[in-house]
């Protein structure tokens, strides 16, 4: 066993019966998003270390029954470098997914019934997982479709509806918020090249350390959100409070809904409320002089920074957006 390593990895992957039948517990339980994997890597460790049929009453769980024991980030981080991996797969290890204990047993207890059915493998389940997670670092990216007969702000919708696709076909992350993030991180990179700009994964965009906002430039906080509500406001008034110059990016239809929580918290004509697809459109015409040969160059200028800013900040590679 090399050093370091507290299995050695699976040289084999599963005979065809297991792996059909892995396959369609995957499909079954729509397991897709990154700390769904984690958390099942994870669990097929346990049992490479405690063998089949597996105790799931006992003791797999904190003392508040509330997360799964030992399991985490640097937990499954060790699985994959066991593996050859050093790309980090979910930043909360599936400790924070939702139902990720649940779903844990419920794993555990179908691993069980393939053993009881003489066909379990756990090192070759394992391996399969680990190959399931390799899929996902190499998904497929979003597509830029560049049309010079439409409008900017549809280039920009198109992206959008495809990150609202993949969310609602149940990936486990929520696509269109970090899409949104970072197209706007990557406008406000472009527009504003000598502002020292502090770009942050979306997982952590909220997470308490002193960040009056997604953004800060100059005296403004910038609260990029697809769903304006009573915390947003709640911050801008904190902002106010401060001193600082509170803005809203959202997207078009929650207008409305922006607008109608800054009246209740009293705030109406002190934050500013912006459509995210106008934001960015507005000044890809600037920065192209409004000249039509221009157009698909700032489109293509404004995709690579924000991939750059999805390369640094990110751990899911399927956000990225792939020229046509």
């Amino acid at each position: 066993m090399a050093a370091g390593i507290e299995f050695e990895p699976s040289g084999f992957l599963p005979v065809p019966e297991l792996a059909q039948r892995l396959q369609e517990y995957k499909e079954r339980k729509s397991i897709k998003g990154k700390g769904q994997l984690a958390a099942l890597i994870f669990a097929s460790r346990l049992v490479r270390r405690n063998g089949l049929p597996f105790d799931v009453e006992a003791g797999i769980t904190t003392d508040g029954r509330g997360q799964v024991k030992g399991l985490g980030k640097d937990a499954v981080q060790r699985i994959l470098l066991d593996y050859g991996i050093e790309r980090v797969l979910a930043e909360e290890g599936g400790r924070t997914s939702r139902g990720s204990l649940g779903n844990i047993e419920d794993y555990l207890r179908f691993l069980n019934e393939l053993h009881a059915e003489g066909i379990a493998d756990a090192a070759a389940t394992e391996a399969w997982w680990v190959e399931q997670a390799k899929s996902f670092f190499n998904a497929k990216p979003f597509a830029l479709r560049f049309d010079a007969g439409n409008a900017l702000r549809a280039v920009v919708r198109d992206l959008l509806a495809q990150a609202r696709k993949r969310q609602d076909e149940g990936a486990g992350t929520m696509f269109v918020g970090a899409m949104l993030q970072h197209l706007v991180g990557a406008k406000l990179a472009l527009a504003l090249p000598d502002e020292p700009l502090v770009h942050h994964g979306f997982s952590v965009a909220d997470a308490p350390g002193g960040r009056s906002g997604d953004f800060e430039i100059g005296n403004a906080s910038i609260h990029v959100t697809t769903t304006p509500g009573e915390a947003v406001m709640r911050k801008c008034a904190s902002n106010l409070h401060a001193g600082r110059h509170p803005v809203v990016i959202t997207m078009h239809n929650m207008l409305p809904a922006a607008d109608a929580f800054a009246a209740a918290q009293g705030i109406a004509d002190k934050v500013e409320v912006l459509d995210a697809e106008q934001f960015i459109v507005a000044n890809l015409y600037e920065l192209g002089g409004f000249r039509s040969s221009e157009r698909r160059v700032k489109v293509e200028s404004l995709v690579d920074k924000y991939n750059e800013i999805v390369a640094a900040h990110e751990t899911d590679p399927s956000l990225r957006i792939a020229r046509d």
